[in-house]
């Protein structure tokens, strides 16, 4: 199930949206019978939940030291624990909403490949707010904190969003400096839905609606791994690294043979296993013995040069054919550049 990742400028109102959307989760997966175990489950993953403080997004000269500043090493160790936090329970049965401020593109994009990993598609939710009204949400907060007697009572809840926690100004300035506006364009960001400050009830129930059927309906995408990370096809001789080595020694075996048997160059036949299909042809330089050493270096090239896949066509499954045919190129792309 669907990973939400909730974005927006700082003090917008994101924790205020992510728990309304966690209420509305929460309703459309309940079971009809209240017996019956629920078929998914739910979870709000935040800076608040993992004691995360906002004082690890704050590099002013005065709170860090300039190395430490410049390694950025206490949002690292926070992003770190939120994608800890996510990947625990990310899964096909897990709906998991990540409210922060999730910023930066790269980030989203790290928690775009996580999802594609397990297979399980992927969401941004933007809380649209502007800059001055964000800012004004944590100036109210800075002000109630600074009160004598600076606890938080009950009655002290700003009700757009709020939380215990306030930015400092110069923190607050330079978080919105930072921040990236997701892209609907780019895969990481799309599908994007968007839900801004003065959207009533109404509203965003009927975004909350469109992200369920988008995310979670019968039109729901379906996710398959990168090519060329899918496991490698197998035949009866075993899988591909093995049918990589057998089939270049194999070849080269067949070129030492025949200038063993005649003692000179020409054409070296290479059949291949499947039907109806004419022998590969290996064109070996004319006047030129071929030895066991120059052969060796060629194969071993090729076959590092093909362990991970790199230039192969039919990354997902290469056959013992297919190897056969581009070793027999290679080779004699490799003849012809040496005369």
């Amino acid at each position: 199930m669907p990973l939400i990742i909730v974005t927006g400028l700082p003090s917008s109102g994101k924790s205020t949206r992510a728990k309304q959307l966690y209420d509305y989760l929460a309703q459309r997966i309940a079971p009809a019978d209240s017996s019956t175990p629920a078929k998914y489950r739910l979870h709000l993953i935040s800076d608040d939940s993992l004691s995360i403080s906002r004082t690890v997004y704050d590099l002013s000269p005065s709170k860090v030291p300039a190395h430490t500043r410049s390694a950025n090493a206490s949002e690292k160790d926070a992003r770190a624990a939120l994608y800890g936090a996510v990947k625990r329970v990310l899964s096909d049965r897990d709906f998991v909403i990540l409210d922060g401020l999730n910023y930066i593109k790269g980030w989203r994009y790290q928690l775009h490949c996580e999802a594609k990993a397990m297979r399980t598609p992927n969401c941004v939710l933007q809380i649209g707010c502007t800059p001055d009204r964000a800012r004004g949400v944590n100036q109210e907060r800075l002000r109630k904190l600074q009160q004598p007697g600076a606890e938080r009572q009950d009655d002290d809840v700003i009700q757009e969003g709020d939380t215990t926690e306030a930015y400092e100004p110069g923190n607050w300035d330079n978080l919105v400096f930072r921040y990236e506006e997701p892209n609907p364009m780019t895969r990481w960001d799309s599908p994007l839905f968007t839900i801004i400050w003065e959207d009533d009830e109404a509203q965003t129930r009927k975004t909350f609606d469109s992200l369920w059927d988008t995310m979670a309906g019968d039109a729901k995408p379906v996710v398959r791994p990168n090519q060329s990370t899918e496991r490698r096809g197998r035949d009866a001789g075993g899988d591909y690294l093995y049918i990589l080595e057998r089939e270049t020694q194999d070849i080269v075996k067949r070129i030492l043979d025949q200038q063993t048997a005649d003692g000179s160059s020409g054409e070296v036949a290479v059949p291949l296993s499947a039907p109806g299909k004419p022998d590969l042809i290996i064109e070996l330089p004319p006047g030129k013995k071929l030895g066991v050493p120059q052969l060796q270096r060629l194969r071993r090239a090729f076959v590092a040069l093909n362990r991970g896949g790199i230039g192969l066509d039919s990354v997902a499954n290469m056959a013992a054919d297919g190897l056969r045919e581009t070793f027999v190129k290679y080779l004699n792309d490799a003849f012809e550049n040496d005369e």
